[in-house]
Formats: C-alpha cells, structure tokens, sequence
C-alpha cells in the first residue's frame, strides 16, 4: 500500500471521527447552570472545545488507520470473512 494511499484513508477516518465525536462531553446552558445569550437556541453548546475535539479525532484515526493498514498487511479479515449469504440455509 502506498504512503499516498494511507494518508487518504487517514483523512476519510479523521473526518469520520470528528463527526462521531463532536456530542460527546457537550453541555448545553442550562445543563451547566449559567444564562443563555438572547436568541440562543437551548440546545446551542455553552463549552464547546474544538481543540479538544481534534485532538481525540487525530488519536482515535491514527489508532483505526493502523488497524487497517495491519489487516491489509497481515489479511486478517478478508472478504470471505464478511460473506453473511454462505451461513444462510
């Protein structure tokens, strides 16, 4: 597998996890006990963190990355193991 290759599959998994880990540890105003902005929605995050949420994204892709760059290395699962219709009766 090329670099170029692992580095695209990176980017797709970082997006990936980014978006999968932007509700977590996200507190709305009143959840937090402090006053909302006039016009805020009340669902609007009051301690959103960015920086933190790109720092688990980069960890959690770079982890998942070598996960697959290993499999396809070493072939630990292959198509053959994610064909559900030779179980089938």
């Amino acid at each position: 597998m090329q670099w170029t290759s692992i580095l695209a599959i990176y980017a797709l998994v970082w997006v990936m996890c980014a978006f999968v880990l932007l509700p977590f540890g996200v507190k709305t105003a009143d959840e937090m006990g402090i006053e909302k902005i006039p016009g805020q929605a009340d669902s609007a995050p009051a301690n959103f963190r960015p920086g933190r949420i790109v720092v688990r994204a980069t960890m959690l892709a770079a982890l998942l990355t070598a996960a697959f760059v290993l499999n396809y290395i070493y072939g630990w699962i292959g198509v053959e193991d994610l064909d559900v219709t030779r179980y089938a009766a």
